[in-house]
């Protein structure tokens, strides 16, 4: 694996009111490696993918994609008398840093949710199609005057490429709600690599599955990390997913982190037992 690091998240902390979410999160992801993050439940780790994927500003620390600052805040307003976090200064004076999701995936994050959240009324193949036209170059003018004819017929070609390679050719026409489960969650991580990420979060993709279907999707993470040249952070509850899959594993407990390592490290780890494998499901 390269020691170029993709993502790093730097003092973090997410306060709603006077409830510290994530507590001044650390952490790094390299490039070609696959993170997990774990933790019990209400530990925050869905909380930390908001963060660093646009859909909470958080209320101090910044976010480094690819060596580049992209987000940045420090308690404001009346969050500065609330703030119960560390290091409440550091960041004041510093311009503030909160792009919109489009812009944090137009650089090259894409990610997953833990409920599925797929275009209903529409079909595999318009799921995927939907989701390259982020890149597109045409506007409303060469669109109206079909200008873009090329560019269009480019999207579709990559489009059906990419059901190829995720197996889903044979239910390209399916509406996509009537997909399998665990082929819906096939369909939502093609989506996102539609948008040709370099880096992909997965909020527990495994959740739902049955053992089967964990096993042929721990296959499926590893093979398009290896096809797409990605960079994977993902969390998860699936013990044997994680294991099996992980270059490193960090631990969340009550929004803070607690433990990081290989997974044999964390397999043993006294306080990763107490706070998570020998406790609570995760969320």
């Amino acid at each position: 694996m390269s020691n170029e690091k993709v993502l790093k998240v730097e003092n973090v902390t997410m306060q709603f009111g006077g409830v510290i979410a994530v507590d001044n999160m650390n952490l790094e992801v390299n490039k070609g490696e696959i993170v997990s993050l774990i933790g019990p439940n209400g530990a925050g780790k869905t909380t930390a993918f908001n963060v660093i994927t646009g859909v909470y500003a958080p209320t101090n620390g910044a976010v480094y994609y690819k060596g580049e600052k992209i987000i940045q805040n420090h308690p404001q307003g009346k969050m500065k008398k609330l703030y119960r976090g560390e290091n409440p200064v550091m960041y004041t004076g510093h311009k503030v840093l909160a792009p919109t999701p489009d812009k944090i995936t137009a650089l090259g994050i894409a990610r997953t949710f833990q409920n599925i959240r797929l275009f209903k009324s529409q079909t595999v193949f318009e799921n995927i199609l939907i989701a390259k036209h982020l890149r597109r170059t045409s506007n409303v003018f060469t669109a109206t005057f079909r200008l873009n004819a090329k560019e269009e017929a480019q999207m579709r070609a990559e489009a059906e490429e990419l059901l190829k390679i995720v197996d889903l050719t044979d239910v390209r026409d399916e509406l996509a709600t009537s997909l399998p489960y665990g082929k819906q969650r096939h369909l939502e991580i093609a989506r996102a690599l539609a948008t040709k990420p370099e880096l992909l979060l997965l909020d527990e993709p495994a959740a739902g599955m049955n053992p089967q279907e964990t096993l042929e999707l721990t296959e499926f993470i590893g093979r398009i990390r290896d096809e797409f040249g990605l960079t994977i952070f993902m969390i998860e509850h699936h013990m044997d997913l994680v294991m099996e899959i992980s270059d490193r594993i960090y631990v969340l407990d009550f929004g803070k982190p607690i433990a990081e390592g290989v997974p044999e490290e964390i397999r043993n780890n006294p306080r990763v037992i107490e706070a998570y494998l020998g406790g609570a499901q995760d969320e």
